[in-house]
């Protein structure tokens, strides 16, 4: 069900690119968007991983320094089928994890210290199955294609009204109404855009949770994790920057309560908690 609520979302994002582009550019306007947004994104999507963990001050860390975690990687990573990824430490106290990397032979995932400090053995295999799922499922990938065709959707929104600023709103197009209208799509078109992409972030990571789950075979590691992780990441201050908290496991930062659900990249912990909760598990 996820699954379809994300392909849904982006077959959206699609259909309002396609007719943003051919009501205000055309073909040649819709199609220099989507090169655009496509160069832009495609360099965020082969270097993200390097940007991610250097923007977090991720640092490699041995076997010798994180046995326990090597411990659990290796043989969650064997039963997933999945390489090795490298592994980076954040020496901050706030707990927290993400994976990054294009694919899963270019797959890294770095953890707080916190995160290690704080969480037991099931708590640490569930964050870890958790991340290692969005390393399964492609989620870097996906989220590269949506911020692709939101990209585009924001560029011809700007472009559109900057040529609406310098070539006036006049003309018969204004008498029908129609420069009325089209400022309204520039205006709400690209606020669109970022609600669906937000929304594909927000399915991953429901599925990111099932997806672990399944892995472990149980959810009361994740479950425990989760709600460890909510309270240490309200009182422990983390500078992990907004660009790399997208891609946390919990969301660094804690906005107020109507703009964290709206515009927030991840679930309410609450909403994610109780589906886990709700979850079956067959074996």
């Amino acid at each position: 069900m996820k699954t379809l609520k994300t392909t849904f979302l982006l077959t959206a994002l699609t259909l309002l690119l396609l007719f943003l582009g051919a009501s205000f550019g055309g073909e040649r306007g819709m199609m220099l968007a989507l090169v655009v947004a496509v160069l832009m994104n495609g360099t965020a999507y082969f270097f993200s991983d390097k940007i991610a963990l250097a923007s977090s001050g991720a640092q490699p860390i041995s076997r010798e320094e994180a046995p326990r975690l090597y411990a659990v990687m290796e043989r969650l990573a064997a039963k997933a089928s999945l390489p090795m990824p490298k592994l980076y430490l954040i020496p901050q106290p706030a707990p927290n994890a993400f994976a990054t990397g294009r694919n899963p032979s270019h797959a890294s995932v770095a953890v707080t210290q916190g995160l290690l400090d704080l969480m037991n053995d099931d708590e640490l295999e569930g964050v870890i199955a958790h991340e290692l799922s969005h390393v399964r499922n492609y989620d870097i990938l996906t989220s590269s294609i949506a911020a692709t065709l939101a990209g585009a959707i924001m560029w011809i929104g700007r472009m559109g009204r900057f040529g609406m600023m310098f070539g006036g709103m006049g003309g018969r197009g204004d008498r029908r109404g129609g420069g009325i209208t089209a400022l309204l799509m520039l205006i709400l078109a690209p606020f669109a855009a970022l609600l669906l992409q937000l929304g594909i972030s927000r399915q991953r990571e429901y599925q990111a949770d099932a997806s672990g789950v399944k892995m472990i075979g149980q959810q009361y590691g994740l479950i425990s994790a989760l709600e460890k992780l909510g309270a240490y990441n309200q009182k422990i201050p983390s500078n992990i920057p907004p660009s790399t908290a997208a891609l946390c496991i919990v969301a660094p930062f804690a906005p107020g309560q109507f703009l964290s659900g709206l515009f927030s990249t991840h679930p309410p912990l609450a909403d994610r908690i109780a589906e886990l909760r709700n979850m079956t598990i067959t074996r």
